[in-house]
């Protein structure tokens, strides 16, 4: 596989989209021995010409989404190629359909821009490709828009139809499939101008559908939310995680569809990531069915126990995806923790003061003190505040290493730390409460609030 960018867009290419343009101009040579073109400028044309007819084609869907303001990734596969909006959620029905449609326009666009250049230009190579060009992309976008899943037509035919009969018009999409494939095939066999692969292509489509018909039979209907299930979502929202675990919780010992209880755990696992808890989180997850769970939630799960090894490619990904500063920082924290502190710094964006902030802080959570003293050390040289000193401060208290926590306590004081009391309760600093020097460090915070 090799990659590239166009623009914001990236691009994935795997070998076998370029293995098929191979196999199309290997059909297509012996065609052309009349013509004066052998295989070797006919088979570079073919390889050339799926690569730039498809990938124009995704360029369409990656530009609707963009134009909706999601991010998205192309990738050029075996027979085709796929355009991922960098999303979690469903897209509208709307957009669902404009963002289908904007492949096949731009489809027929480089069909009408290849017919008329083709008359306009010398040479027979040249002329060659730009005719099959002009031949190629319109059919191309023609037959995808058959309504046959995983074509786009399979797509606009399901949100349209989903959007007008609800779930019978999703399963008459795909009953309308299986019916498109086998009449195609009747009468491509009765008139006798079907190749052999075209149709193989028609009988695995056709497959694809029935199988989504019968899962989509089988699964069950949308069902309604309780009212306690969001009042424990926007309770989440307001930071009150404990009346949110307890009402959520409470939700599972009822009769509820596969579907809400799915939601109840995927709340459920957000809330104890945001507890500091990996291992529960992961258990709620695991008991999330037919919903995606965001990478970034997985990952950090996996660093809360301390699996930063698993978690770094999840991370990544969450923040390819997102764009989130906040997610890219916590992909440059775990490399930091992983011990590839040469890693976080190269990837573009990352302030490492940041960096190292977010590895203290998922150390600190896991309770490796020391590792979370040493990673905040860091943050504090690159960018001294006096709440990263006290942090800071903590995290020494916690490794034991009174000493040098008080020292950090003076820094923060000469940076401009002043709440006494905050200090007196916080159990981060309980090891200190027998050192005098700490106790000279709190009267010395009530003198400064005084004047």
């Amino acid at each position: 596989m090799f990659r590239f960018r166009i623009g914001s867009i990236p691009v994935q290419v795997h070998p076998g989209h370029l293995l098929f343009g191979l196999v199309l101009g290997l059909t297509a040579a012996p065609d052309q021995q009349g013509g004066g073109l052998g295989p070797a400028a006919v088979v570079p044309v073919w390889v050339a010409l799926v690569f730039v007819s498809v990938l124009f084609h995704e360029l369409g869907h990656a530009v609707a989404f963009r134009a909706f303001g999601y991010t998205s990734t192309i990738q050029l596969m075996m027979f085709g190629g796929v355009t991922t909006p960098d999303t979690d959620r469903p897209l509208s029905w709307g957009k669902d359909v404009i963002t289908t449609l904007a492949g096949p326009i731009f489809g027929i666009a480089l069909a009408l821009l290849c017919a008329w250049l083709a008359p306009r230009v010398g040479g027979d190579l040249a002329h060659y490709a730009l005719v099959w060009g002009a031949r190629t992309n319109f059919v191309w976008a023609v037959f995808n828009l058959l309504p046959v899943l995983p074509m786009d037509g399979g797509r606009l035919s399901r949100a349209v139809l989903g959007r007008i009969f609800g779930r019978w018009g999703v399963a008459g999409a795909y009953a309308l499939g299986v019916l498109t494939c086998a009449a195609l095939a009747y009468g491509f066999y009765r008139v006798g101008i079907a190749a052999p692969v075209t149709l193989v292509f028609l009988l695995i489509f056709a497959a694809q559908n029935f199988q989504a018909l019968i899962q989509f039979w089988r699964s069950e209907p949308d069902a309604p939310a309780p009212p306690q299930l969001a009042e424990a979502e926007a309770l989440v929202r307001a930071g009150e995680l404990d009346r949110a675990r307890r009402l959520a919780s409470g939700l599972l010992d009822g009769d509820l569809p596969v579907s809400i209880r799915s939601r109840i755990h995927h709340l459920l696992g957000w809330v104890a990531l945001k507890e500091g808890e990996g291992r529960r989180a992961l258990d709620e997850f695991s008991q999330v069915q037919g919903r995606p769970i965001e990478p970034q939630a997985i990952a950090a799960a996996f660093s809360l126990i301390g699996d930063d090894a698993r978690a770094i490619p999840l991370w990544e990904q969450a923040a390819r995806q997102t764009r989130d500063p906040t997610i890219l920082h916590e992909w440059a924290g775990a490399l930091i923790r992983n011990g590839d502190e040469r890693a976080a710094a190269a990837i573009p964006g990352v302030d490492l003061a940041t960096a190292y902030e977010r590895a203290e802080r998922v150390a600190f959570l896991r309770g490796a003190f020391s590792e979370a003293a040493r990673f905040g050390e860091e943050s504090l040289a690159r960018r001294p505040s006096a709440a990263r000193a006290y942090e800071v401060a903590c995290a020494q208290a916690r490794a034991g290493d009174s000493r040098r926590a008080i020292a950090l306590l003076e820094t923060a004081r000469a940076l401009g730390y002043s709440d006494r009391e905050a200090a007196t309760t916080d159990p981060d600093l309980a090891s200190l409460a027998g050192e005098p020097a700490f106790q000279a460090w709190l009267e010395s915070l009530g003198k400064s609030a005084a004047s």
